[in-house]
């Protein structure tokens, strides 16, 4: 008989429904406000976000229902399973968002890849990293397919881990190039947008790494073993990665067709430059030539 303290179980603690109510909580309220900032400005390329928000609220909801009953195998597979991978969804925000960045700026000759492809071509690595992580999550709620199931999600993280690798260097190689030779449309402030997505991709990258660590070590690790970690690693910095998005919405630098949106001071220069540029110019209209 295997003993219990390394046979599966589905927590090795009870977990604590005061932590997981307060995110449960904060997922909910940055979701909303994010549904409202994305309807408001029809900015629908946020969609992922509004999805993964809400994934991550019925998650920790889950624990709550967990935290009044440890051995129930349905609030451990929901809490489980969409906690998981909600932040793929995330990662998928990330990628649409430097496509439409690097469109506003009509400067699809900076990217590494052609920018037809660009969002494509990440979102379908994140698609299959995030249906690896569901089958191992399906996998890993049977007691006789839990390595198996873990093996998976290991394999579904350490691709995205690659996957997100590549694209955050993508995303460097585009910056790079625009420093060194900025293209007309230099007025939008796309610079901090992209300090934006470097922090919201450094904070997914260190949570996919954790969740690494904590799969490889078994459901009888050390990372399993103890709650606090998970939030730190997982549920701080999710929250992190909203709220960032809450206070620097891409709504604010793009418009709904993916232009970039100008201040009041740079639409009435931008009219200034395009009158200059129209009215024809009289030999007697400069005041040293009027006598």
């Amino acid at each position: 008989m295997a003993d219990d303290t390394t046979s599966f179980q589905l927590y090795r603690y009870t977990p604590s429904a005061i932590a997981a109510g307060i995110f449960a909580v904060i997922f909910f309220v940055s979701t909303i406000f994010q549904t409202w900032r994305t309807f408001r400005t029809r900015s629908w390329y946020f969609s992922a976000m509004i999805v993964g928000g809400l994934m991550e609220t019925v998650g920790y909801i889950g624990r709550v229902m967990s935290h009044h009953n440890p051995k129930a195998l349905g609030p451990y597979i929901m809490q489980s399973l969409l906690l998981l991978v909600a932040p793929a969804l995330f990662a998928a925000t990330i990628y649409v968002v430097l496509g439409r960045i690097i469109r506003a700026l009509h400067a699809e000759r900076f990217s590494i890849i052609r920018l037809n492809w660009l969002t494509r071509f990440f979102v379908i690595g994140d698609v299959f990293s995030f249906f690896l992580q569901c089958g191992g999550g399906g996998l890993m709620t049977s007691s006789s397919s839990v390595k198996l199931g873990q093996h998976v999600v290991v394999g579904g993280l350490v691709f995205q881990v690659v996957w997100f690798g590549g694209f955050i260097f993508a995303a460097g190689v585009f910056h790079h190039r625009m420093r060194v030779v900025p293209t007309v449309t230099e007025k939008m402030n796309w610079k901090q947008l992209m300090y934006v997505l470097y922090a919201a991709s450094t904070m997914i990258l260190v949570r996919s790494v954790f969740r690494v660590v904590e799969f490889a070590q078994g459901n009888d690790g050390y990372l399993m073993r103890r709650e606090v970690w998970m939030y730190i690693f997982d549920a701080v910095l999710m929250t992190a990665v909203m709220t960032l998005f809450n206070i620097y919405h891409p709504s604010s630098y793009l418009q709904a067709d993916g232009q970039y949106m100008m201040g009041e001071r740079e639409e009435q220069t931008t009219r200034d430059e395009e009158y200059a540029t129209t009215v024809p110019i009289h030999p007697y209209s400069d005041p040293r030539r009027a006598y």
